[in-house]
């Protein structure tokens, strides 16, 4: 089968990016699906700071790569042994692949499937195939999806199957946004009903962070972005307050506002000083949770006197702490419901071809989430 594609060579290119244009769309073959793979066609994706990880250098990844996450789609074709999907079935992707056989997958933590891990780190799908390839010569999948292509071979251990009434562009942010944002909210640093809690960088997921938030009962929700028209939009999404974590007295306003910090403090922005700030942030005996994925040689600096005196919890979350298959249906159904405020997130809905524009906004700040709709 033959394929469009946006295919990353190389990493670090100058910005702006809707000039030096780092993703190339290709016209690429893909293989037939394997045991246990299957085709989607994929009807949405959006553009998250996962990949522009990958773009500016951040988290390298083995190239040539196809990139792309966060997507959505209708399954069109089926690989050998695979009947947990069928031909017309909605799905959402998810981004790490959960064996479901694993040490980890059997003890109800997917988020840290080892084989999982392996393929992601190596570009491969689960079974350590790859199937993406242009005159010979084979690309890298992007953490098993390989999501800004119009149709993608996966395993089926990366989908989560959907109800159908779901719109596609509502659908693809449950498979990042939603469940990183909500998961690290209810399932790392499980809020409690009535507790205080900030949210450092208000991109997708933390403003998906916020919906969290609200949907479980927080009763104080502190919003804290460099970016006063995400601050505002975090207001609208239900902050409480927000802040810019900047200013000099930031730290002292949010305490004052806290009655001594937060129980929760969660960081998403990718930058050690949000870190900082979220961990000060935290009062005694409170939980700070990061899910951000700075550069590999950034290093975060703590006193274990504060650890240990404080019993202060410093936690990582990777992929909300979810285990996809239980965690983005429950989701959805909260949106069914009304309490989480999805759509809200979108703030564009461009084309494939208009990719490198897109992740030259999001590299501003200038976005949420935009979405690339396909026919």
């Amino acid at each position: 089968m033959n394929t469009k594609a946006a295919i990353l060579h190389q990493m670090e290119l100058e910005r702006p990016y809707s000039v030096s244009n780092p993703l190339k769309i290709e016209d690429v073959t893909l293989d037939d699906p394997g045991f246990n793979e299957v085709v989607v066609k994929i009807k949405a994706a959006g553009l998250c700071h996962s990949d522009l990880s990958v773009i500016d250098g951040n988290r390298p990844r083995p190239l040539p790569m196809a990139l792309g996450h966060e997507a959505s789609g209708v399954v069109v074709e089926l690989g050998e042994g695979v009947d947990k999907l069928s031909v017309g079935d909605h799905v959402v992707f998810a981004f790490l692949p959960s064996c479901g056989s694993c040490r980890y997958c059997n003890t109800g933590r997917a988020a840290l499937c080892e084989p999982g891990a392996e393929a992601n780190g190596k570009g491969t799908l689960l079974g350590g195939h790859k199937r993406i390839h242009n005159e010979g010569n084979y690309y890298h999948h992007h953490l098993g999806v390989s999501g800004f292509a119009e149709f993608a071979v996966v395993s089926i251990d990366s989908l989560v199957k959907i109800d159908q009434e779901i719109p596609f562009e509502i659908a693809a942010l449950f498979g990042c946004a939603i469940m990183t944002g909500v998961g690290a909210v209810v399932n790392t640093a499980q809020l409690k009903f009535g507790e205080s809690i900030l949210i450092v960088g208000l991109g997708g997921v933390g403003l998906s962070a916020i919906l969290g938030a609200k949907a479980a009962g927080a009763s104080n929700i502190i919003a804290a972005d460099l970016n006063p028209q995400k601050r505002a939009i975090g207001k609208k999404l239900g902050a409480h307050y927000t802040i810019d974590s900047s200013k000099k007295n930031a730290l002292q306003f949010l305490k004052d506002l806290s009655g001594g910090g937060v129980d929760v403090a969660l960081e998403f922005a990718g930058a050690i000083s949000a870190l900082e700030f979220a961990f000060h942030a935290t009062k005694r005996g409170g939980t700070t949770v990061t899910a951000a994925l700075p550069h590999p040689d950034a290093k975060l600096e703590i006193s274990p006197v504060t650890l240990v005196g404080q019993e202060k919890s410093l936690k990582g979350s990777y992929l909300g702490s979810c285990i996809p298959s239980r965690d983005i249906p429950a989701y959805i159904e909260l949106y069914k419901t009304g309490r989480l405020d999805v759509e809200k997130l979108i703030s564009h809905r461009i084309k494939l071809e208009d990719i490198n524009d897109g992740f030259e906004r999001l590299a501003q700040g200038d976005a949420l989430r935009q979405i690339i709709l396909f026919d």
